[in-house]
């Protein structure tokens, strides 16, 4: 069976230097598996797939089923972990125009405090059949909580008391105001868990149940989690690529790069680099340390950013994933009177151009010093959506582990919730 690769000969980096410091990444391995590193408390994530609560996993799907046969459209209420990891999912795999092409559709709340957005969405969905499904831990969270009591409102316009069949709540176990707004109202709901933080959320119902609502293969999601789990807890440094990977980072930040660009060669992929930016940057970005990730589309961004990154200035380093192989592809036709000279490349996919571009930018970024780490996934589906997502979910805990910082908190993000509080009155 085909697997994710990781290819480094791009990255400047020598066996030597890895050599070096695979004692730190062993350690910092070490200390995520067996639960011995700051915040293990919230190491859920590392043993989810292989513990998943069967009966909870099955009301998922119940839950799933009802909403597609009970809606043209779902609204996704959340910020953060609570959607990002979800929306990265529909959209990898049902594609960039799934709204036009699938049911039922999806849309995204809750993620902003634009009174525009949200207006122009009870716009779009007020004459369709909806469901909703909110995700917050405590309920108070601003964004998605004003959102909620807006759509909320919709619904029982719309619905009367058959609202509250059409609304799931993912939230706190046993606490909370969503919790006791759910109990009230006798809202379906599931549970996040204590020991796993948002960003890391996505294996769990946050992701589960949307996926499941949105039509996607959730036993193959599960099953390349599980998959990674196994393949990652490998001991043999040269052998396991997450490993290799923090290694990588790490190194490459030590010599002063302190930018790492995902980049993508598909659009359907943009929401995976979201995720990975909140992933990293909420992970690592604490005590003036952390690699600063960024992401470009490529090609589009090419034609925006590629000047900076090909001879700005040599902060960057850069993670491409490459898909390699995509069912859906379409044949750039023959003209007889080739006024554009593409005639050279008729009978040809765009998949073959999409590669030969990333294969010239790849090289001319290394020409212009930039180090290149390549990230290949066979193909684009629910099993190698998992496995990546548990890749850099791994990566991310040892290479924190390995900075010496705590990879599951985020305490620099209530700073600005107490300065925007305390502008708004609260009390």
């Amino acid at each position: 069976m085909r697997d994710i690769f990781l290819d480094l000969k791009g990255s400047f980096i020598s066996e030597n230097e890895l050599e070096a410091i695979s004692p730190e990444i062993m350690a910092a391995q070490e200390l995520l598996l067996h639960k011995k590193g700051i915040s293990s408390d919230m190491t859920g994530w590392v043993d989810y797939a292989s513990n998943i609560n069967i009966e909870e996993y099955n009301e998922i799907k119940k839950s799933a089923k009802y909403i597609k046969d009970n809606c043209d459209a779902f609204i996704l209420l959340g910020i953060g972990g609570s959607y990002l990891g979800a929306k990265a999912v529909v959209e990898a795999i049902r594609g960039d125009f799934h709204n036009e092409l699938t049911s039922p559709k999806i849309y995204y709340a809750g993620q902003n405090l634009s009174g525009a957005y949200l207006k122009n969405l009870v716009e779009v969905v007020k004459e369709k059949d909806i469901c909703i499904i909110v995700i917050s831990k405590s309920g108070t969270t601003l964004e998605t909580a004003v959102s909620f009591r807006i759509i909320k409102e919709l619904m029982e316009q719309k619905y009367k008391q058959e609202a509250n069949n059409r609304i799931f709540v993912i939230t706190d176990k046993e606490k909370g105001a969503l919790k006791n707004i759910s109990n009230i109202n006798n809202y379906k709901t599931f549970v996040i868990p204590d020991d796993i933080g948002g960003r890391y959320s996505v294996i769990t119902p946050v992701g589960l149940l949307p996926m499941a609502a949105a039509g996607l293969d959730t036993d193959e999601f599960i099953n390349g989690l599980k998959s990674g789990a196994e393949d990652y807890k490998n001991k043999n440094f040269n052998d396991n690529i997450c490993c290799l990977y923090a290694a990588a980072r790490n190194i490459l930040n030590r010599r002063g790069k302190d930018v790492e660009i995902l980049v993508n060669y598909e659009p359907s992929c943009i929401s995976i680099s979201e995720w990975w930016k909140q992933l990293f940057g909420e992970s690592e970005g604490k005590e003036g340390k952390g690699v600063f990730p960024a992401s470009l589309n490529f090609t589009t961004d090419l034609h925006s950013m590629g000047q900076f990154v090909q001879e700005g200035r040599k902060i960057i380093f850069e993670t491409s994933v490459i898909i390699e192989d995509s069912k859906i592809d379409i044949v750039v036709p023959y003209d007889d009177k080739d006024f554009d000279k593409l005639n050279y490349i008729s009978g040809k996919k765009l998949s073959f151009l999409n590669k030969n571009a990333f294969e010239g930018t790849f090289m001319a970024h290394n020409e212009g010093d930039v180090p290149g780490i390549v990230i290949k996934v066979p193909e684009m589906n629910e099993f190698y959506l998992g496995k990546l997502f548990y890749f850099f979910m791994m990566t991310c805990g040892i290479s924190g582990y390995t900075n010496n910082i705590d990879p599951f908190t985020q305490p620099g993000v209530e700073n600005y919730k107490k300065n925007m509080f305390r502008l708004l009155g609260k009390r």
